[in-house]
C-alpha cells in the first residue's frame, strides 16, 4: 500500500506494481496578500494513479474539513430531537388545562385554556383573560383544573388567588397532591433567533385530552400592542399608565391555536420556562384563527410570572 506522510499526502515513493504517486502538493497555493506571501488551500483533490490500484484520490484538506463540520451537525440534529423527546415527557405531566365544572351543564365541563404548574406543584400560572369570567355562583359553577391520567382528564378544584392584568396572568392555588413544577429561567437571557417550544391544548378537548408541542422561533423582541388611543382619549393619567405599563414580549413564528392561551414557553433541551402564551394575530375573524393561522405568536416573558409569585409570597420552584 502506498506510504501517507503526517499531513495526509503521499510520499514520492514508487508503487508495489512500478506506478508512481505524486507527491506534490497542489492542494495548497502560495499568494500575494497585502504584499504578504499567504497559503491558500484550495478546495481540490489530488488523483493518483496506479496500474494495480487504479484511480486513487486524496481528499484535500479544506474538502476534508468540511466533511467533518457537516458530519457533527448531522450528528447534532438527531441529538437535539432526542433531547426535546426527553424534555417532553418530562414536562407533560405540570401542562394542565383550565376550565369550569357546572353539573347541570351540558357537557358539564367548559374548557377555557392552558395552564402549567410552578412553586410547590399547588400552583398553576395561566392567562388573565382564561379566567376573566365571572363563575355563575347560583348555580354553582366551580373552577378546575385539568390533569392528565393515562389521557382522561381529571379535574381538580382550583381557587383563583391574583391576577396580574396588565400582563395578562392569573395564578391558581389547586387541591390535592402536589404535581411536578416546571422551573422559571431568565427570560433576560432569550435572544432573537432562539428557538423555543411551547406545549399545550390548542382545540381543547375536541379531540381528547392530550396535549400538543409546537416549535417557535424568537422572530422578534417588540413592544407589547396597545389599544388604540385617539387624542381626545390622551391625558396626564393615560400617559402615565401609557408609560408604567409599556413592556416587551416575545413574538414568534411559530402557530399557536387559542387553546394554547397560558401554555408555558421553554428550553427544548430542559424545559426551562422563560414566557406564556397569552395571543395569536389573528386576520379576519376569531374562527379563522384555526382554519386560516398567520403563524405569529406572543408571549409574556417570565420576569412578570416570577414578579406575581414574589407579590404574592409563593417560592418558585426554582428557589
Amino acid at each position: 500500500m502506498p506510504e501517507v506522510n503526517d499531513r495526509g499526502l503521499l510520499r514520492a515513493a514508487a508503487a508495489p506494481d512500478g506506478g508512481k504517486y505524486d507527491h506534490r502538493e497542489p492542494t495548497q497555493k502560495r499568494v500575494k496578500c497585502n504584499c504578504k506571501h499567504v497559503k491558500w488551500l484550495l478546495m481540490k483533490s489530488v488523483i493518483h494513479s496506479s496500474p494495480t490500484y487504479g484511480t486513487l484520490v486524496h481528499v484535500a484538506p479544506a474538502v476534508r474539513l468540511l466533511c467533518l463540520a457537516a458530519g457533527l451537525a448531522l450528528w447534532a440534529v438527531p441529538a437535539r430531537g432526542a433531547e426535546l423527546v426527553q424534555t417532553i415527557e418530562r414536562i407533560k405531566p405540570s401542562v394542565v388545562g383550565i376550565g369550569t365544572f357546572l353539573k347541570t351543564r351540558s357537557p358539564s365541563i367548559l374548557f377555557v385554556g392552558t395552564g402549567f404548574v410552578v412553586a410547590d406543584g399547588r400552583h398553576v400560572i395561566t392567562n388573565a383573560h382564561t379566567v376573566a369570567s365571572p363563575l355563575d355562583a347560583e348555580r354553582k359553577e366551580a373552577r378546575i383544573v385539568l390533569v392528565s391520567r393515562d389521557g382522561e382528564p381529571q379535574a381538580r378544584e382550583a381557587e383563583l388567588l391574583a391576577t396580574d392584568q396588565d400582563h395578562d396572568l392569573a395564578l391558581l392555588k389547586i387541591r390535592g397532591e402536589p404535581l411536578p413544577a416546571m422551573t422559571l429561567g431568565d427570560s433576560a437571557s432569550v435572544r432573537e433567533g432562539q428557538m423555543l417550544v411551547f406545549t399545550g391544548f390548542p382545540i381543547g378537548m375536541v379531540l381528547g385530552f392530550h396535549p400538543a408541542t409546537h416549535r417557535g422561533m424568537v422572530a422578534a423582541i417588540t413592544p407589547v400592542a396597545l389599544p388604540g388611543i385617539t387624542a381626545r382619549q390622551l391625558n396626564p393619567r393615560t400617559i402615565s399608565r401609557i408609560r408604567d405599563t409599556a413592556y416587551k414580549v416575545f413574538q414568534l413564528d411559530g402557530t399557536a391555536y387559542p387553546g394554547n392561551s397560558g401554555s408555558p414557553l421553554y428550553d427544548p433541551a430542559d424545559g426551562t420556562v422563560y414566557g406564556i402564551i397569552n395571543k395569536v394575530f389573528v386576520q379576519g375573524t376569531r374562527e379563522s384563527a384555526i382554519g386560516q393561522p398567520s403563524g405569529i405568536t406572543y408571549a409574556i416573558p417570565g420576569r412578570y410570572i416570577r414578579e406575581l409569585l414574589q407579590r404574592e409570597k409563593v417560592a418558585s420552584s426554582n428557589e
